[in-house]
This record gives structure tokens, sequence and C-alpha cells, in this order.
């Protein structure tokens, strides 16, 4: 009795076109993770998680990702932030920094506890870049 390949190989190309894609959908940004930097104020860990929720100490913000900047909603204000990724190290530059931060990819990011909440978003379609890079307001 002989079996006919041509399912399997249509069966096995079908994956193969089919799972990148797939992955790719599955992908998070880059810098979704819980990160790291040493400040002279001591350690201090970020957690940016894909749910658009982002933690460090008490505090919990909304944060977009546009191009190479990543704008974190305080209050009623977006503030941007140029970041640049090697390895799993991540500077962050602008906004209100005086200088360039340097933090490291410490793991995957811890959930946000549903005691929580995600703060709201400004408005995007009153959003535009001022004369300062780094701010959207």
């Amino acid at each position: 009795m002989a079996v006919s390949r041509t399912p399997w190989i249509i069966l096995a190309l079908s994956g193969a076109v089919l799972a990148p894609r797939a992955l790719a959908q599955s992908r998070q940004p880059r810098i979704v993770g819980t990160w790291r930097a040493e400040t002279p104020d001591g350690p201090r860990e970020v957690v940016i998680r894909p749910d658009s929720s982002a933690s460090y100490g008490e505090e919990t913000v909304r944060w977009r990702l546009m191009a190479d900047s990543v704008f974190l909603a305080f209050g009623d204000e977006w503030v941007g932030y140029v970041v640049a990724f090697r390895g799993d190290r991540m500077t962050v530059s602008g906004g209100d920094l005086e200088e360039p931060m340097t933090l490291r990819r410490a793991g995957p990011a811890t959930p946000r506890p549903d005691s929580i909440p995600i703060p709201p978003a400004p408005p995007m379609a009153r959003a535009r870049l001022d004369g300062q890079r780094g701010h959207l307001r």
C-alpha cells in the first residue's frame, strides 16, 4: 500500500508559511519587560507591560511606542523619551531627563495587580509634537 506524500508536503509547506505570521503577531514590542538601572539614588526598576501600563516605584502610567520614542502619560500630558536598544540594554534620553539613562533587562514584565488600574490616556487626537523633541502635547 503506497502512501502519497503530497498531503504531507502541502501540510509542511503551509506550516512553514503560516508559522512566521503567527510568531510575528504574538511578538511583544522589544520595550516590554522588567528593566533595572543604577542611579545616584540607588537601584530603580521599571516594568513595561503589554497592556500599555508601566510601573516604577508606586507610580503606574500608560505608555505608547512611536518610532524611536516611548511616550508616557503623566496626567493630561504625554512626555516622550528617545529609546535605543543594544543587547539587553535600553538607553533612554530626552523628555525630562537631564542626561541619558541606561537600563538593563532584568526579565519579563510582571503582571499588573488587578487592584491597580491603568490610568486614562490623554487624547491622542489633540497630540502634537512641540518645539522640544520628546514632548507630545
